[in-house]
């Protein structure tokens, strides 16, 4: 599986000198007439670099596509009736480069003059690079240019070439763009070399061919022999072929090469970003990228195979595991906070919400909390094979439903680095295999984070107990694997939770939304109230647990409570949106849906009648999530615990409790809203089902007639008991 890498790993000093390569697919459209939308937004984002300080050196191919399409209409111009009825000779290359040049230079001239862009014309042959002086000249003269900010424009001189066949012939110094665009590249010492194509980038195989797969990184010892190459480029020389033997060639020179759509907005842009766009080609490649391919059954079936080694050690050596892991994250934790700094920069320069920045954060002491937790899950009774029922089936025959784990489990989450601690520790406490997908604004923390807890892992049962996708190309194809994955667990928005559900087979357990409700009866303590309606929004405001709609008994609003409880929330900057009650009488913008999950300081407020109002705007508009009552009134607190049909229903307590370890199961690998095997946190005993284990002394049924059945329930007795007796 390939490794979705840092792009900003591939340029290993600044990026100043930028070579940029079009192909003739990119600068012509159909007929062969100059693509002016396409080319011009190319030479926008071209400017806007010149303009920010890069050195842009643009190398374009379409002179000869360009020139046939023009001596094509002036031949059937000055063709006769009786002319056109003839065969048509093929017209001359080089006199369709010699016409076509000047149009596609008059073009360029044009387009970054309304840039504000000085652009030189400079056209080269392949003996002229066989003379030092000429090279040595080619280097000053650019320099000079980039300089003066002027942007060279270079092709080759096809029309004054020595070579007779420049479409076949790939002899020489150089023999196409491509080449010309990789040689320049290490000549003018280029920081970059980007060349643009009609594709994404490198494929497996044909890009029109569904069982082809983007390369994001080529591996010269890896895909060199496995590539299959569609057609040539439909107008160009070589298409991709020629591209990867000039990427090929100037990556090995120590010049960085990526392969891109010229077709997509903004792509050079997001290149320099470091995006994950295209085809990275890099000398250094080889040691970022596994060179032997790892599927995702490869994963699966190697974290089951791992799960059954662990299920197989002692329960003190389980224990120990844990342990270890959490003695490592403590000893790590400079280091998984300075990566996890990263990730934060990173998404608030890339302008992601508040709320998912706020999620992504490690503060200080998450690290100790997570290893408390480790531990706290470490000296928990073991929930591996335990005897749950013991029934006599018949004299000498003991049938036993006992604890076992699930097998393999995909979690896929968003944001919460934490939630990978959380995760890893529950699935190995239970015995289970594991995979994890976690959001690419968390990449450097879950790569960290993943190698501690797996180095920890004693090589008995291995690391790859624990696999860490990295790429979301694999999701499709891990949701496939029925077989040998057991349950999936998505952990984020709606949206992927929904995506996630309708693509798979395996059975899903999770929630989709977080809509929390706090209502207030009239009979509450008012202090109290103000406590915990503002724990419930202001403790963390991004958790799933956060309270998103409060709602006050009418009576409050008349007695002046409800104005209180207002004031404490706005006074800590919560934004307050009204229900068509509330937003009236308390002169609040009124929220376009009840159904809203703000995951921030702010907060939806509506005016109900009475407990069965509440409880029935609930049920309207909740997720099933986790509601609470404030009231002293325990005959109403009653009728609100028995009714409300939520996951958790609380009284008189904040909804952030609402959490596997504030349940005291040690950690949770989500919040199920589902009804069916767990709901709620979710902890060890989530991630496990039964198995019936049996035993006799040489029973046979024979019909039934070999047997008299007894069915009688024995006690079981508990490994904490069974210590306690001497067992």
């Amino acid at each position: 599986m390939e490794e979705e890498m840092d792009r900003s790993r591939a340029f290993a000093k600044d990026v100043k000198r930028i070579v940029v390569k079009v192909g003739t697919a990119v600068v012509t459209g159909k007929g062969g007439r100059l693509a002016l939308g396409r080319l011009g937004a190319i030479c926008e984002q071209l400017a806007e670099l010149n303009s920010d300080g890069f050195e842009v050196i643009l190398v374009s191919s379409g002179a000869v596509g360009l020139g046939r399409q023009r001596l094509k209409y002036r031949q059937l111009v000055n063709s006769s009736f009786a002319d056109l009825q003839k065969p048509q000779t093929e017209l001359d290359g080089k006199a369709c480069a010699g016409v076509g040049q000047s149009s596609l230079m008059a073009y360029y001239e044009t387009m970054f003059d309304q840039l504000d862009v000085t652009v030189a014309q400079m056209l080269v042959t392949d003996s002229s690079f066989r003379d030092k002086d000429f090279r040595k000249q080619l280097s000053e003269t650019v320099k000079a240019m980039l300089k003066m900010r002027v942007i060279p424009v270079f092709n080759e001189n096809d029309a004054i070439s020595t070579r007779k066949a420049p479409y076949k012939d790939s002899t020489g110094i150089f023999w196409d763009n491509d080449s010309l665009a990789a040689l320049l590249s290490l000549e003018l010492k280029a920081d970059l070399l980007i060349l643009l194509s009609d594709v994404e980038g490198l494929y497996t195989g044909p890009p029109s061919d569904p069982k082809s797969k983007l390369i994001h990184t080529y591996i010269k010892e890896k895909h060199q022999e496995e590539i299959t190459f569609g057609e040539k480029s439909r107008l160009g020389r070589g298409g991709m072929t020629a591209k990867v033997k000039a990427a090929v060639n100037a990556a090995y020179g120590g010049i960085p090469v990526i392969i891109t759509s010229g077709y997509a907005a903004e792509n050079i842009a997001k290149v320099l970003r470091g995006l994950r766009v295209g085809t990275l080609f890099h000398q250094d490649a080889h040691l970022w990228v596994p060179v032997v391919d790892t599927t995702s059954r490869d994963m699966a079936v190697a974290a089951r195979e791992s799960s059954r080694k662990l299920q197989a050690l002692s329960s003190e050596d389980r224990k120990n595991i844990l342990l270890d892991i959490a003695n490592a994250l403590e000893a790590n934790e400079k280091i998984i906070k300075a990566e996890n700094d990263l990730d934060v920069a990173a998404a608030q320069e890339a302008g992601y919400e508040e709320s998912l920045v706020a999620r992504l954060v490690m503060k200080p002491g998450k690290i100790s909390s997570l290893a408390a937790s480790i531990r706290q899950l470490a000296e928990m009774e073991d929930p591996i094979g335990r005897v749950l029922k013991k029934t006599e089936i018949a004299d000498g025959l003991v049938l036993e439903k006992t604890s076992s784990p699930l097998g393999v489990l995909l979690i896929v989450f968003e944001s919460r680095p934490d939630a990978l601690v959380q995760i890893a520790s529950l699935a190995i406490r239970s015995g289970n295999g594991l995979l994890l997908k976690g959001g690419k604004e968390a990449r450097r923390s879950n790569a960290i984070l993943h190698k501690v807890i797996t180095d920890a892992i004693p090589k008995t049962v291995g690391g790859k107990l624990i696999g860490l996708v990295t790429s979301r190309e694999e999701i499709p194809d891990l949701l496939k694997l029925d077989d040998v994955i057991d349950l999936v667990i998505p952990r984020g928005s709606n949206k992927l939770v929904s995506q996630i559900k309708n693509s798979t087979k395996i059975p899903v357990l999770g929630h989709a939304d977080g809509i929390c409700h706090v209502y207030v009866d009239k009979s509450c303590n008012v202090d109290m109230a103000k406590r915990v309606v503002s724990d419930a929004k202001l403790d963390y405001p991004a958790a799933c647990n956060a309270m998103e709609t409060l709602l006050v008994h009418k009576d409050l609003e008349q007695n002046g409570v409800l104005n209180e409880i207002i004031y404490a929330l706005q006074a800590n900057g919560v934004t307050l949106y009204g229900g068509p009650k509330a937003s009236g009488k308390l002169n609040i913008p009124e929220t376009k849906s009840f159904r809203h999950e703000y995951s921030s300081k702010a907060c939806t407020v509506e005016i109900v009648e009475d407990v069965h109002s509440a409880i029935d705007h609930i049920h309207l508009h909740g997720s099933a999530h986790t509601d609470c009552i404030v009231t002293e009134d325990k005959e109403v607190a009653e009728i609100f615990l028995r009714q409300v049909d939520s996951a958790a229903v609380f009284h008189n307590a904040s909804t952030r409790f609402c959490d596997g370890f504030r349940f005291g199961l040690g950690a949770e690998v989500g919040i199920s809203t589902s009804r069916i095997h767990a709901r709620g946190p979710v902890g060890v005993e989530g991630l496990l089902t039964t198995r019936w284990i049996m035993r006799g002394k040489g029973q046979v049924v024979d019909g039934d007639n070999g047997v008299a059945y007894t069915h009688k329930d024995l006690p079981v007795i508990t490994r904490t008991k069974a210590v306690e007796n001497g067992h």
